[in-house]
């Protein structure tokens, strides 16, 4: 039997939050003291540049939450085994607990430790919570994961989520171990001038997410109409706080249903949403190669690029394709760390499809750029967007960005917003995208504004071309 002083070692990684957390809820329930540990191990280092930095300034705010609720975030770096072998010698706990991860990389190691902390008579448990429905549990009549959203939504529509719980007691060790100091790991170094204009847009931490959330209800009766309209602001803004788990998704679930339950137009269209959230992990748990591979095999043989320094390639990054909505979506992006979903789509499109480049190059670059970065919702969006992922559509899908502009940005608001070229007097957010890009770049507002790299129409007919020769070659 454990001693009831024996710490238990909660470690954390993408569950920053203290409310709707299964796993420390655990821990407290035991009585024994509770070690907050963070480690920085190979799987985290490989992070882009802005979720990296997004990161540290989550990490920042959960120490200082820990700290108010009497105990401390511990930081260590290195391979994650090796780092709690050492905690475990240095404080005497006989347990370790985690939040679930559903990458194929994550599920490894942590199979690995599991195993090895129970070797050695280490009690080692994962938990759920990063989602609202583990993925082996929702499978289709056959018994296999579902392959089409909508399917899915309706087998889950009726069931039950668990009610999140509040913080609990978080009793500390008598003696804590040294902890490594945050500043010194220098998340945001890749970050270079971007982070200053960035951080006006980021409020880390769980209290700022559940401010955004309570802010959301108040307009979500708008929601299902006006969530694809880029000058509006209808969607929630959560998206980077259920990356980092720095609110529960039990939480928005139970607060949205409460909503819809009292007749709030809007409220199931977001936990649809939130069930497409679901979808993406699911897929992801099933099919590991979403990651890196098409989705459907049969997408191999499309005649992509693959050379990220090409020209149009390039005018792409740079947000100068000479299209304006798909240059608008990327410079917020480059300012604000995030991108509207529908803008998301546009920029895919025109990547994939216009300019004939594979999905996995505006994937890594997303990966590289968001602070909202998200493996399984990158990874899917891209896919389904490419027209190589989970899309039931049987048409091959191309979005024309012009058209896309005028129905959910009929005014240009969201074009004058991000593109200063053109503009008389453009806004501060607009001038921004050239605090925000590399030196290297040497761009300037007061240049033109640049003809189309590749014209919507030759765009269009030559990927049309492309995918009726997969289908006959």
């Amino acid at each position: 039997m454990e001693s009831k002083q024996s710490p238990i070692i909660l470690w954390f990684r993408r569950d920053l939050r203290l409310s709707d957390h299964p796993a420390l809820s655990a821990a407290a329930r035991t009585g024994r003291p509770i070690l907050p540990v963070f480690i920085l191990d190979d799987l985290t280092l490989t992070l882009g540049a802005a979720p990296k930095w997004r990161l540290g300034l989550g990490l920042e705010v959960f120490a200082k939450s820990l700290e108010r609720n009497g105990n401390r975030l511990i930081l260590r770096r290195g391979e994650a085994l090796a780092v709690l072998q050492a905690l475990i010698a240095e404080t005497g706990a006989s347990a370790v607990y985690w939040s679930r991860a559903y990458d194929h990389d994550a599920i490894a190691r942590d199979t690995r430790i599991k195993s090895a902390l129970q070797d050695q008579g280490v009690e080692a448990r994962s938990f759920a919570g990063h989602l609202l429905f583990e993925p082996w549990t929702v499978a289709t009549k056959a018994g296999q994961p579902f392959r089409v959203f909508t399917p899915m939504w309706r087998a889950v529509q009726g069931r039950e989520v668990p009610a999140p719980e509040p913080v609990p007691p978080i009793k500390a060790p008598s003696k804590l171990p040294s902890s490594e100091d945050l500043k010194t790991w220098n998340l945001g170094a890749a970050m270079n001038r971007g982070a200053a204009v960035v951080t006006p847009y980021v409020r880390p931490g769980e209290n700022a997410a559940f401010e955004l959330l309570h802010g959301f209800l108040d307009r979500i009766q708008d929601y299902s109409d006006n969530r694809d309209r880029l000058d509006l602001d209808s969607t929630s803004g959560l998206s980077e706080h259920l990356s980092l788990g720095e609110i529960g998704p039990r939480s928005i679930w139970h607060a949205v249903q409460r909503a819809s339950m009292n007749g709030v137009s809007g409220a199931d269209a977001f936990l649809r949403q939130m069930v497409w959230r679901e979808f993406a992990y699911h897929l992801m748990y099933h099919s590991p190669q979403l990651l890196h591979e098409n989705w459907k095999p049969e997408w191999d043989a499309f005649p992509w690029h693959n050379d990220a320094s090409r020209p149009e390639v390039i005018a792409w990054l740079q947000a100068r394709t000479g299209i304006p909505a798909v240059d608008a979506g990327l410079r917020e992006m480059y300012v604000t760390g995030r991108m509207h979903n529908r803008a998301r789509m546009i920029v895919a499109s025109y990547l994939t499809k216009h300019l004939m480049t594979h999905w996995k190059i505006g994937m890594d670059w997303f990966a590289e750029c968001l602070i909202d970065w998200d493996p399984a919702a990158n990874a899917m969006g891209w896919q389904w967007v490419a027209g190589s992922g989970p899309d039931a559509a049987p048409f091959f899908r191309i979005f024309n960005p012009d058209t896309q502009r005028e129905k959910f940005d009929p005014g240009a608001i969201y074009l004058k917003r991000w593109i200063a070229e053109g503009q008389a007097d453009p806004p501060a957010t607009a001038l921004a995208y050239f605090q925000a890009i590399p030196r290297s770049w040497a761009l300037d507002p007061k240049a033109g504004y640049p003809n189309p790299v590749v014209e919507l129409a030759t765009g269009r007919a030559r990927a049309l071309a492309a995918y009726e020769g997969r289908k006959t070659g």
